[in-house]
């Protein structure tokens, strides 16, 4: 058998039939979560917890909450700790395109993006995300004993499954979001955080003395 070598340079095609793009067998485990979240009805109730913080028919439509809070659980899954990195993961990986529910020849969201909906969503509405997940896989069996299937069992939940922490450095959902906040520079808000801001505006936009 000879040896084949790389080439230096390579002149692309431009085009590229679908059928010629490389298929991705998934990782087993969010391949079984996201069964697990499409059963459960998890996009519509995602949408429901976040339907609040928008304007109705304003704007240019954002990521879908559900494909932002599957990026999240990929962050938190895996140990990326930043936006940027989060994102570059989600984009690099075909298995995960999949996951977020993203066409090959798609482009996954940026980590501004992920920034600019992490700071319209309070706190509260992303831990009540995290424990539908968490209900969910516990529900499901995809919680062996005390640990979570993903990347060689990374993830170790506590006795009463109220909870997940990372058994690499201990730390819980929240904090995954505090690291993030700290990374980006952005505080993840309140719900007291927004309604102070809300309560700001009102007095701004008012006429009175």
């Amino acid at each position: 058998m000879s040896m084949s070598r790389r080439p230096s340079e390579r002149q692309e095609t431009l085009w590229i039939p679908t059928t010629e793009l490389p298929a991705a067998a998934g990782n087993p485990f969010y391949t079984k979560l996201n069964e697990l979240l499409s059963g459960a009805d998890f996009d519509r109730k995602i949408e429901a917890m976040c339907e609040p913080f928008y304007a109705s028919g304003k704007g240019r439509p954002s990521i879908a909450p559900g494909v932002y809070m599957r990026m999240l659980m990929v962050g938190y899954f895996e140990g990326i700790d930043s936006e940027r990195g989060i994102a570059w993961r989600c984009a690099d990986s075909l298995s995960l395109k999949k996951f977020l529910g993203y066409r090959l020849e798609e482009v996954t969201p940026d980590h501004s993006s992920l920034s600019r909906i992490r700071t319209r969503l309070d706190a509260e509405t992303h831990k009540a995300a995290f424990d539908l997940v968490l209900a969910l896989v516990a529900d499901k069996g995809l919680l062996s004993g005390k640990t979570l299937g993903v990347d060689s069992s990374t993830m170790e939940a506590n006795a009463a499954l109220r909870s997940i922490v990372r058994r690499d450095d201990g730390k819980g959902y929240e904090e995954f979001l505090t690291d993030l906040a700290k990374e980006s520079g952005v505080e993840t808000p309140t719900r007291d955080d927004l309604a102070k801001v809300d309560r700001k505006r009102a007095k701004k936009g008012s006429n009175g003395g």
